[in-house]
């Protein structure tokens, strides 16, 4: 199963705190992550992510790509729901995208956590 880890800036050390807490967990599964969260989760884990760019400049579009060709299995998107991003269509259409082609989603701790 390969698990993507995204995780707007003011929920990057929500992303952290997840995955040191579920780290046994995790290191069984093939990661995704964009650019910071991901370089961040490496650094603060011993957690071995496949990095893409980060999230404005194309790593959620990448994420996307890895959706539609069927290379992703659960999408872990902790978003920070009161602030605007500059990138949010390419934020929505992972959205889409994991509901079109029935990816579980988790767009906040509660979610991620079941």
């Amino acid at each position: 199963m390969n698990i993507a880890l995204i995780a707007h800036d003011e929920m990057k050390d929500t992303m952290i705190g997840f995955c040191i807490a579920y780290e046994r967990i995790l290191k069984n599964y093939g990661l995704y992550g964009t650019g910071t969260t991901g370089k961040r989760i490496m650094d603060e884990t011993s957690l071995d992510v496949n990095r893409l760019a980060s999230g404005p400049l194309g790593g959620d579009q990448q994420i996307g790509a890895l959706i539609v060709s069927q290379d992703i299995d659960l999408v872990i998107f902790l978003r920070d729901p009161l602030s605007p991003k500059s990138h949010e269509p390419d934020v929505n259409d992972v959205v889409r995208l994991c509901d079109t082609y029935n990816i579980p989603l988790a767009t906040n701790l509660a979610t991620a956590e079941l």
